[in-house]
């Protein structure tokens, strides 16, 4: 099935991954897993991800005309 594992072996090892990380860290963990390898892919492939450039906004305060005498 997946090469020297057969089908018991990988629930036993996924039942112990669960139990080590639980079920929010494995959520968490496979969020990053996929995002490393599209990365990695991404970077294999030659594509660079094009951002819009950045702009610096300055908030400014309205000047204060009305001042009392």
């Amino acid at each position: 099935m997946f090469g020297p594992f057969s089908g018991w072996e990988i629930l036993v090892i996924l039942v112990v991954v669960l139990l080590i990380f639980g079920p929010g860290r494995l959520g968490e963990l496979g969020k990053s897993l996929g995002e490393g390898i599209r990365n990695f892919k991404k970077a294999v492939s030659g594509e660079e991800e094009v951002s819009p450039p950045q702009t610096k906004v300055e908030n400014k305060k309205p000047e204060e005309n009305n001042k009392s005498a």
